[in-house]
């Protein structure tokens, strides 16, 4: 039964340079300046999407391999999301705006106000990527590096701090009756005072609270320690799943038991499962696309390898490609998840090729096994979602004009007319259209 989807579109390189590496870069645009993200914040207001997000790093990783992080911009640079957000906001009038951010990069009366003060500007539109990547904490602290579940404590007790700070004015505390001259009242603000294991401060807040809500909260992470903090915490779950039924229905379920378990409803958790469609104009060219791409040439390996190369920060690009991949050359800075999709099911004894080769092979949508087709295809993909249950999904890409339309011009038309996509927004804000269905 067709039903509407709530769309965001995840910006991958974050706020870098958008189109490097692709023919398209030749429209010259400069990454660094508004325009660019302004145009594409528009076009995806005009489609009916719910919300971008605006992925981060603030770090370019170890000392020893930031080379290769920045050589094809793959891992840098990166300016601040968090400052590009008012520019959106200003572009736009219903569009969500979700810049990533990292506990370790602020602390919770600083974030509290700063957050507070965007959600005031925007119309209540602001939402928060929270993420816990503990590679950049020398940025910020002498202090080691936290473990994986001891990174979600921290976002945890940082994220209570802030919320904590937002609420700190009851209800009543504004009056701003003109007659008496009396703005606030000074005893209906609460003294919070947090003396926690990672932050210690005192309230209240000097910013006003929301009336149309906090700040929607998006996480992304399908580990255990992940979905807890999405079920305390979440408005909107990244998802990173097979898009088969089970698959889906599974984490979806694990979503839900754990907003549960905290004293939650599932329907306050949005799952948005993450998707890169390539929408061809018929099915005969993707087809061909999907032939193509089980034969790919050493160069097209060669791209696919400095990819790996700045997300594993370990030179691949030097190694035979028909030999065995040794995975002693990974140092304990890399995280033994990232090999594992590496290596996939081949093993160790498998030559790099194969590795390279598999992460080029492109699948279908038609027959479920990737994400090339047509706009009618993908339309057929995302409501079988919907009948599973699903709340929608999120397309990912960069911010260049030629991405954003060569995925969406034939697409939203498609969608509209199936009745998946949105024609017009609720007010309210983010909260509002995140859950006006």
């Amino acid at each position: 039964m067709t039903r509407l989807q709530h769309f965001g579109w995840f910006l991958a390189r974050g706020f870098g340079p958008q189109g490097w590496g692709q023919p398209a870069l030749d429209w010259d645009y400069d990454w660094t300046r508004p325009e660019v993200y302004r145009e594409g914040a528009r076009l995806l207001e005009h489609a009916g999407f719910d919300l971008v997000i605006i992925e981060d790093a603030p770090s370019l990783g170890s000392p020893s391999t930031i080379d290769l992080r920045v050589r094809h911009a793959f891992g840098g640079p990166k300016h601040d999301p968090l400052l590009l957000a008012p520019s959106l906001f200003d572009a736009t009038s219903h569009l969500g705006v979700v810049p990533t951010v990292n506990p370790a990069a602020y602390l919770p009366y600083t974030a509290a106000r700063q957050f507070a003060t965007l959600q005031h500007l925007s119309g209540h539109r602001l939402g928060l990527n929270v993420v816990t990547d503990t590679g950049s904490a020398r940025h910020f602290s002498d202090a080691p590096p936290l473990g994986h579940d001891a990174a979600y404590d921290r976002a945890e007790e940082w994220l209570a701090g802030v919320r904590a700070l937002w609420h700190s004015w009851e209800d009543d505390a504004l009056i701003a009756d003109s007659a008496t001259g009396v703005y606030a009242a000074g005893s209906k603000l609460r003294p919070v005072r947090h003396r926690g294991t990672h932050y210690s401060f005192d309230g209240p807040l000097n910013a006003l609270p929301f009336s149309d809500g906090d700040p929607a909260i998006v996480s992304p992470g399908g580990s255990p320690r992940g979905l807890a903090f999405a079920g305390t915490n979440s408005d909107v779950q990244l998802a990173l799943a097979p898009l088969n039924e089970a698959s889906v229905r599974d984490y979806r379920a694990k979503v839900h038991a754990a907003a549960v378990a905290r004293g939650r409803h599932p329907d306050e958790i949005k799952v948005l499962f993450a998707v890169q469609p390539v929408i061809t104009p018929s099915a005969e060219e993707a087809d061909r696309i999907v032939a193509s791409s089980a034969r790919p040439d050493d160069s097209a390996l060669v791209q696919i390898a400095r990819k790996q190369s700045s997300d594993l920060e370990t030179d691949l690009t030097s190694l035979d490609l028909d030999r065995p991949l040794d995975i002693s050359i990974f140092g304990d800075h890399v995280s033994r998840g990232s090999i594992q999709r590496l290596l996939g099911d081949r093993g160790e004894t498998a030559p790099l090729r194969a590795h390279l080769t598999a992460l080029a092979r492109m699948g279908r949508i038609s027959d479920r096994t990737g994400f090339v087709g047509t706009a009618e295809e993908f339309a057929d993909m995302v409501e079988e979602l919907g009948d599973w249950g699903n709340d929608g999904v999120l397309l990912w890409g960069d911010f260049h004009p030629v991405t954003l339309h060569r995925t969406l011009d034939e697409l939203v038309p498609v969608l509209r007319r199936r009745g998946l996509l949105r024609r017009e927004y609720v007010d309210g804000g983010l909260h509002a259209n995140l859950h006006a269905f």
